[in-house]
């Protein structure tokens, strides 16, 4: 993952994760390994909705000023 995907790559990416982690074929190693970066996706996409909602919110203030 890097910093240039949008939030529907993320999320996108956060999916298969746990697509991968539901089959139940992954090692336990593995289902860990998934588990921590589904869990870094995530941050990202509650990251990247949290600044959209600052932006939104500021620009209704302004619509209301």
């Amino acid at each position: 993952m890097t910093k240039k995907d949008s939030f529907e790559v993320t999320l996108d990416k956060l999916e298969k994760v746990v697509s991968g982690l539901e089959s139940g074929k992954l090692s336990l190693d593995d289902s860990l390994k998934s588990f921590e970066t589904g869990v870094e996706y995530y941050k990202e996409c509650k990251k990247k909705l949290l600044d959209v909602e600052k932006k939104i919110t500021k620009l209704s203030e302004k619509l209301d000023a």
